[in-house]
């Protein structure tokens, strides 16, 4: 799914609540549904602990079949902030395990040793690493020009693909299951009256 706007156009207005996206999965009959966010992951586990809520990342970790996937700028600034993400994640009980991260390269330039140190110790702790190389073109264009893309960005978002998936498989087994299918909007009297009395789970949304 693509909204097919310029890559600088401002994001749309869409849902916040995970389980959105998640009916939005069951109801198509979509094999695979990429939710590209950009909320602060630290921040708000932070700030939800101190709150005494769930948390957006966790709403998004506790969906059936999801795998979040960090990014990070392969920079030292980048490996800094992913490590206190990870150590976020890890202390709140998320599923570090499932995860898996891609070490954005920005210039092109050689991969700093503080960035490979910080890959070679993340790998052991989550599902995958996974380095995305610089590619001008995706850069200038995003992805309106499949074919100016490089080789060996194709390569990592095929293993970056794969890392989720596998990350998916080792968590739910394969194949994987059938996701849940969301109430019918159209409903009897006895059927809302008995969706009023039950409490919301992570398919549903409210009104």
């Amino acid at each position: 799914m693509t909204d097919h706007q310029d890559w600088t156009a401002p994001p749309l207005r869409l849902p916040n609540d995970p389980a959105a996206w998640y009916q939005l999965a069951a109801i198509g009959g979509w094999r695979t549904v990429v939710a590209d966010t950009a909320h602060p992951l630290t921040h708000d586990i932070i700030s939800a602990r101190s709150a005494g809520t769930s948390g957006t990342t966790a709403a998004w970790s506790s969906l059936p079949y999801a795998v979040p996937v960090l990014c990070a700028a392969a920079t030292g600034a980048g490996v800094h902030a992913l490590q206190q993400a990870v150590h976020a994640v890890e202390a709140e009980g998320l599923p570090l395990k499932r995860l898996v991260v891609a070490l954005v390269d920005q210039a092109g330039d050689r991969q700093p040793p503080v960035v490979k140190a910080a890959a070679t110790m993340l790998a052991p702790r989550v599902a995958a690493v996974v380095p995305v190389p610089y590619d001008p073109a995706l850069r200038a264009g995003g992805l309106r020009e499949m074919s100016r893309l490089r080789p060996r960005t194709l390569q990592a978002a095929g293993a970056l693909a794969g890392a989720v998936l596998q990350s998916a498989q080792t968590a739910w087994g394969t194949p994987l299951g059938i996701a849940e299918q969301p109430a019918p909007f159209n409903r009897s009297p006895e059927q809302t009256q008995h969706r009023v009395t039950q409490q919301p789970t992570h398919a549903e949304v409210s009104a």
